[in-house]
């Protein structure tokens, strides 16, 4: 999971969630809630867990692959008042993009 992949896969994973029963949307929710923010946030305070993960991704830490994705080049060894406060941002808008994802598969349906 990383600041640049994590969106467009909510949206996916809502509007996969619109297609199912109402009775199993609701806890697809909550699973996805529960997984992209338990490991995004997990990431990006470097919890031993997720090692496995960020070798996988190659990065040099979890905060690393949240952040650079193997792409950018931000600080994040000691990032700044600033970069904590804009990733705080950018996870308040997960369930955004989930919710547009859903909003735009039920949309299609109806």
């Amino acid at each position: 999971m990383s600041f640049l992949i994590d969106p467009p896969l909510l949206y996916a994973a809502g509007r996969t969630t619109a297609a199912l029963p109402p009775e199993r949307a609701t806890a697809a929710t909550a699973a996805t809630a529960v997984v992209f923010l338990g490991t995004s946030i997990s990431l990006y305070l470097d919890r031993p867990w997720t090692t496995p993960i960020w070798r996988l991704c190659r990065a040099r830490s979890g905060r690393d692959w949240m952040l650079n994705s193997g792409v950018l080049r931000f600080e994040h060894r000691s990032p700044g008042r600033r970069t904590h406060a804009v990733s705080a941002a950018i996870f308040a808008t997960y369930p955004l993009w989930f919710w547009l994802g859903y909003r735009r598969s039920h949309r299609l349906r109806t």
